[in-house]
């Protein structure tokens, strides 16, 4: 079943038509076991670049690889029902022009399998996504704070405040009209994330935006407490994994020092006895 109650797997044209009706539930994942516990919550699953951050302890998303995106694309989709399947196209993969973004992402999609390619930036990219939705690669945008340029922005700093709000909408406006059939804004106001939902005729799925957005997209180590002492302002925890699983390990590294694991239950009987009955 698909999280819309369906019995197929969900397409680019059922998100797309999802505008204005029952909020889209995004999650990221990374890894097969988590992309079974999501599929049958979520209408989308990111394979983001933020894999690189939260599974790979860099310091932002600049140094993720195409290789990497692919490796860990391919673990997601062997965990995929119903679910839409989106990869990021990472730094570098894409920015040099419309042909290497084709390229790239025409390998990623029959790597992986994935239903779609994400790519942040808004009238920078334009063409590019003209140019492979013209190909028949859907596209998803990502406007507001693009992680990738976070060098260009000085830090993971709210957009579109002021002035700043006429830039984000252009933006978001340019990636509908290229073709993308939904775009990602984040960490921008709630008023300009409502205005641009109310405008662009492509679903809006917010991180840091507004609940009038078309869907919503968390990082699911953030949304369950596993990321550490990491905490973005916009996240609501659902769970505190990360502590239980350090009290649990924190009990087995106790348990192990006063030889109290394993225990009787944990190890195999002594028949069939050999080596001289065990050393008589």
């Amino acid at each position: 079943m698909s999280a819309t109650g369906g019995s197929k797997a969900l397409t680019v044209p059922d998100i797309a038509a999802r505008k204005g009706k029952t909020p889209l539930v995004c999650l990221t994942a990374y890894t097969t076991p988590v992309a079974k516990l999501v599929d049958g919550h979520c209408d989308v699953v990111l394979v983001g670049d933020s894999v690189g951050m939260v599974l790979h302890g860099m310091p932002s998303t600049l140094g993720v690889t195409l290789e990497m995106m692919i490796l860990h694309g391919k673990a997601v989709r062997r965990g995929l029902q119903s679910a839409l399947m989106i990869v990021d196209m990472p730094f570098g993969s894409y920015e040099d022009s419309p042909t290497q973004a084709f390229r790239n992402a025409a390998l990623v999609m029959a790597e992986t399998g994935a239903g779609a390619v994400k790519l942040e930036g808004g009238e920078s990219v334009a063409e590019t996504i003209r140019f492979l939705t013209a190909r028949g690669i859907p596209v998803m945008g990502h406007v507001g704070l693009t992680p990738q340029a976070v060098n260009a922005f000085g830090g993971y700093r709210i957009q579109g405040r002021g002035e700043d709000a006429e830039r984000i909408l252009r933006d978001a406006t340019a990636v509908a009209e290229a073709g993308a059939f939904a775009v990602v804004l984040e960490k921008i106001p709630e008023a300009l994330a409502r205005l641009i939902t109310e405008q662009v005729a492509i679903p809006t799925i917010g991180i840091g935006a507004s609940s009038a957005c078309d869907g919503q997209i968390l990082v699911v180590d953030d949304m369950l407490g596993l990321f550490g002492a990491f905490r973005p302002s916009f996240v609501k925890r659902y769970a505190e994994l990360g502590s239980a699983a350090d009290a649990a390990i924190a009990a087995y590294a106790s348990e192990v020092r006063e030889r109290r694991f394993p225990a009787l239950d944990h190890v195999f009987g002594d028949e069939p006895r050999t080596v001289s009955e065990v050393a008589s």
